[in-house]
């Protein structure tokens, strides 16, 4: 028979998945059973949770309200138990991790294999989106992401900072010439990501002052990948992360310029995650992972740039951002 805490979790199910037929199957129950339980935790509380209709569930208000401190006491309990049992487990199972297009292709995509090496018991899915999810209500386990993050209740690990550089490949600078100071720039296509205004805006210093200057750009994209491809084909300058255009640097397909103006502002990579999610094996591996693979920026070895001075690499100690 299931319990209070049972009820808890397939009403929680049957809300995730819309439809009692939908929790059922993930449940290892009946549809008519899972209803059941639902109408037996209604009338247990006195106050209907869900307005049914042939087509579609939804909770009401008192279902809300329960449903968003079920979410909680169900996260209570389950990190509970992570934590008696993770001493003694092995990683394994689904890991479902979230990270930026950008990232994902160049750093973290490549380096899958050797992580999967490692914990061959973990079953990996990377979802690859700009959009800023939540973690809870979308079912990831932890996330990579680049720049400063908002106050929330989520845990976050540093893992390196990243700096964005001005390059552009040999062929456009041999036919439109190399900028000399960044006034130059307003006769230079300049590349930038489309949907994000304030990156159209680059910086540089000025004595001691940082002063930003306005780039424009006949052809523009609206992620950094189509840019960088743009680039390598001559069709702007461009300003990008380090961890993007590393090795197309390295290999002289793209040529850093203005780099006696450049401000290179330090911008950190982390991996957020809900609270005690940490705790479980999987997770820890991962997080564990991320800070050995990347947190010596990898991407940056040979470049000469007059980057500043690499922080020490990032502490394992999680914290809340």
């Amino acid at each position: 028979m299931i319990g209070d805490g049972g009820e808890m979790q397939v009403f929680v199910r049957v809300v995730e998945r819309n439809g009692f037929s939908q929790a059922a199957e993930s449940l290892g129950l009946t549809p008519s059973a899972v209803s059941k339980i639902v109408t037996r935790l209604e009338a247990r509380l006195g106050v209907r949770l869900l307005n049914r209709t042939t087509r579609r569930l939804a909770p009401t208000a008192e279902g809300e309200a329960y449903l968003e401190a079920a979410r909680r006491i169900l996260r209570d309990i389950d990190a509970i138990e992570t934590t008696v049992s993770a001493a003694r487990a092995t990683p394994r199972g689904l890991l479902t991790v979230n990270t930026g297009a950008a990232f994902a292709m160049h750093q973290l995509l490549p380096a899958v294999p050797e992580f999967r090496a490692l914990y061959p018991e973990v079953e990996l899915d990377i979802q690859v989106t700009d959009r800023i999810i939540d973690l809870v209500r979308e079912g990831a386990d932890l996330a990579i992401r680049t720049g400063r993050l908002p106050d929330s209740a989520l845990i976050a690990r540093k893992i390196c900072d990243v700096y964005r550089i001005v390059c552009a490949s040999p062929a456009y600078l041999a036919r439109y010439g190399t900028p000399r100071v960044p006034a130059d720039l307003a006769h230079h296509d300049c590349l930038f990501v489309s949907h994000v205004p304030s990156l159209r805006f680059w910086p540089f210093r000025h004595g001691r002052e940082v002063v930003h200057v306005e780039i424009s750009s006949r052809v523009r994209a609206d992620n950094a990948d189509s840019l960088l491809t743009l680039a390598l084909a001559g069709g702007g300058i461009l300003r990008t992360a380090d961890y993007v255009v590393g090795v197309e640097i390295a290999a002289g397909r793209l040529v850093p310029i203005l780099t006696d103006f450049q401000h290179f502002e330090p911008i950190p990579v982390a991996a957020v995650h809900p609270p005690g999610r940490h705790r479980a094996p999987k997770v820890g591996a991962m997080l564990d992972f991320l800070v050995e693979r990347f947190g010596d920026a990898p991407w940056r070895a040979g470049l000469d740039l007059p980057l500043p001075q690499r922080p020490a690499r990032a502490r394992s100690t999680g914290g809340r951002r």
